[in-house]
């Protein structure tokens, strides 16, 4: 093998690893990486701030399902991203952060730019380190790649110093053969435990998460479902895994099927909040949990049969073991009326032509044109209450459609998991849901989109508010003591047209199918700032909701 530099030797085993796009912005502690990507035919995906740069490999990797990778430069470039690093271990998606630093001879004596870096990340990652010496990288690497794709995924950080890059290696040995994509079963006696209970049950239901998507188990699920005529729910990455039409999905019946289940099965999806911490299920209520990440399983409830597994591979095993089928026709109907119920009181507010426009009546119009003829559409979620409300409204088309911050509730997204989203899927329509608010984010990152020549299609829902914050906060405390929760009433569209997109304004109701109709085929960024009612109450159940 021929000799190679530190960057080269970086962009190569990114190359092995089958990377083929970096985020980043620019800086010359890391510049060596840039050549060696050049040379390697890598894309560099340059954004407008760090933490984007971080929030786009972490889109990648949740939509390809394999590592995202952004660089930065020392210091300031290192802490802006810290927050998309944080976001992405929250939501277990395995990124490398790859950050530089001052010249290891001029280390600790005052050199631009310069902090402790490694330690910033022990609490965030999987796995922190920088990398001594230039020889060495490949096998820092081939760690990296493990730790953060075994097990429950993650992010690592590596630092590397500016004349590590620059260093040469003679001839150096690249591994392989280091990862392994075998997925662990679950112990057959708890698969046994768990097909009795489901087999027995009277009211069971199901509630699947993020795994179901990252295990690739939707398929498996839904025969599951359909075998056992079970009700699911979904959350996280695991929305879009059945069908909207498949009539074992469930949505708006979700706290009244979890709280009178017998058996509940949860599928790779924390009780965190968004379960209640486990107090949503009846207390005598039968645990499955079935998680990757035996940390998870009994925390916050017990778990009276908990299998550690990939989910897939663990449905696959349940499936084998079930001996019966059981008729649970009337429950699944009586859970149905009482959806299709809750449904029809959700489009009747939809269907209001008031002014200022109701969140719902956007959402119901954002579905209708997104999801019409001749669209794919792929929706990236950043903000609070309007994104909420749409969830209830919105469709997907399939698995992957779907992108939310996460259990972190980190605003700022919605750029670059949009840019993120268009690189790998050029063929759908980007469909970015974003408040007033997390547009101030990395909303400039809109730029990036209209340089890279990424038509997506960006909704404003904006209430000139915090509106998640705002409605609660002054039922608490009054107007008097809420501040910091106003916003102006800003034309956002005219921020993306002076980029050099497409925007326009909507006030009326009766204009908002329309003017997304020629957000779409404009065939540019565009963005569609529609003014919401700020006093539309806060969906229920969403005071410090994160999707």
């Amino acid at each position: 093998m021929e000799n190679l530099t530190g960057g080269q030797l970086v962009a190569r085993m990114l190359k092995n690893q089958g990377v083929e796009r970096i985020f980043t912005l620019s800086g010359l502690h890391v510049a060596g990486i840039y050549a060696g990507c050049v040379e390697e035919g890598i894309q560099v995906v340059d954004t407008r701030h760090e933490q984007a740069a971080a929030h786009a490999a972490d889109g990648h990797a949740r939509l390809t399902r394999s590592i995202g990778v952004a660089v930065v430069t020392a210091g300031p470039g290192v802490t802006d991203a810290l927050t998309g690093v944080a976001n992405a271990y929250s939501a277990g998606s395995p990124v490398l952060l790859i950050g530089g630093a001052a010249p290891t001879f001029n280390q600790s004596r005052g050199s631009l730019q310069e902090i402790e870096q490694v330690d910033l990340f022990h609490h965030i990652t999987k796995w922190s380190d920088r990398i001594p010496t230039a020889d060495l990288i490949p096998s820092y690497f081939a760690k990296a790649f493990r730790v953060a794709l075994s097990g429950k995924p993650g992010p690592v950080f590596l630092e590397i110093a500016w004349d590590i890059l620059s260093a040469v290696v003679e001839k150096p040995e690249l591994p392989t053969d280091y990862f392994s994509p075998a997925r662990p079963a679950g112990d057959p006696d708890y698969i046994e435990r768990a097909a009795y209970a489901l087999s027995t049950a009277e009211r069971p239901a199901v509630i699947a998460g993020s795994s179901v998507w990252w295990d690739d188990a939707d398929q498996v699920l839904a025969r599951l479902a359909e075998r056992m005529q079970l009700p699911v729910f979904l959350n996280g990455a695991g929305r879009g895994a059945l069908p909207p039409d498949h009539p074992n999905l469930f949505s708006s019946t979700r706290k009244k099927a979890l709280g009178q289940a017998d058996v509940v099965l949860v599928l790779g999806t924390p009780l965190d909040f968004r379960l209640g911490y486990g107090d949503i299920f009846q207390p005598d209520a039968t645990m499955i949990q079935i998680d990757i990440d035996p940390a998870e399983i009994g925390r916050n409830r017990g778990a009276q049969v908990g299998i550690w597994a990939d989910t897939k591979v663990a449905l696959l095993q349940l499936l084998a073991a079930l001996k019966t089928t059981p008729d649970r026709k009337d429950y699944l109907a009586e859970l149905r009326a009482a959806e299709d119920a809750k449904r029809d009181a959700i489009l009747a507010i939809a269907a209001t032509d008031a002014k200022p426009i109701h969140h719902l009546r956007l959402a119901r119009d954002i579905d209708r044109v997104a999801n019409g003829p001749g669209r794919d559409p792929l929706f990236v979620a950043d903000g609070g209450n309007y994104v909420a409300m749409a969830a209830k409204l919105i469709n997907l088309p399939g698995p992957g459609r779907w992108l939310d911050p996460g259990p972190l509730g980190c605003l700022g997204v919605g750029a670059p998991f949009a840019i993120a989203a268009k690189l790998e899927h050029p063929e759908r329509d980007i469909v970015v849901l974003q408040g007033d608010g997390s547009f101030g984010f990395n909303g400039m990152d809109f730029e990036t989109a209209v340089r890279f020549d990424l038509p997506m299609v960006i909704v404003v829902g904006n209430d000139a508010a915090w509106g998640q914050i705002r409605l609660p906060q002054l039922a608490l405390y009054g107007e008097d003591q809420s501040p910091a929760t106003a916003l102006a009433p800003t034309r956002y569209d005219q921020i993306v047209a002076a980029m050099g997109g497409h925007g326009e304004l909507v006030t009326d109701p009766a204009d908002i199918v329309p003017a997304l109709e020629r957000a779409f085929d404009s065939g540019k960024v565009a963005c569609v700032n529609v003014m919401i009612d700020p006093e539309a109450p806060v969906s229920s159940g969403m005071v410090g909701y994160a999707l």
